[in-house]
């Protein structure tokens, strides 16, 4: 009996053309659901991925405002965008504003930590947010919105009168 007949089957059974066209499907389901795509992650991954309220800790750098506390507030509900793409909604937990500060060396050597004259003129400070929000938990990290969030993602908020660029600190789950 030969391996491939004259009508190009398998032993008689099946033709060689079907089988190579199942073999590469097969192949293509595999690579779809296993292999992680430009996000990082696969299918499989994200369908195991357990959704839990996560927590966010933002810094936003040189925030120019006259009244920062009054634009944004604890309980807010602000729009987040990561790579600039809309990434869905979060709530505002807690919100810390400073006033930058710069090291001035002393007579006796030490060096103290005074605010910056400069930036309280200039209207400047810099707020500590912390964001939560139901997201998808990896072994990898967070996902919010099919993008991954790790310390130093680049994060935007946006709320009615604001929009502000600052980066992660911190992500716990």
């Amino acid at each position: 009996m030969q391996i491939i007949d004259k009508q190009g089957r398998l032993f008689g059974l099946v033709n060689v053309l079907d089988l190579g066209a199942i073999a590469l499907i097969v192949l293509v389901l595999i690579g779809i659901v296993v292999v992680p795509g430009n996000g990082g992650y696969s299918i499989a991954q994200m369908v195991t991925a357990e959704t839990k309220p996560v927590e966010v800790d933002m810094i936003v750098r040189g925030l120019s405002a006259r009244e920062p506390e009054k634009l944004i507030q604890v309980g807010d509900k602000v729009s987040v965008i990561i790579r600039n793409q809309p990434r869905g909604e979060v709530t505002v937990k807690s919100v810390t504003f400073a006033v930058p500060k710069v090291l001035v060396n002393q007579t006796d050597g030490k060096a103290i930590a005074l605010p910056d004259p400069r930036a309280v003129d200039t209207f400047q400070t810099d707020a500590a947010i912390v964001l939560t929000a139901n997201a998808k938990v990896t072994d990898d990290g967070i996902i919010f919105g099919n993008e991954k969030v790790k310390v130093g993602t680049s994060i935007d908020i946006e709320g009615a009168k604001y929009i502000m660029r600052g980066s992660t600190m911190g992500v716990r789950f």
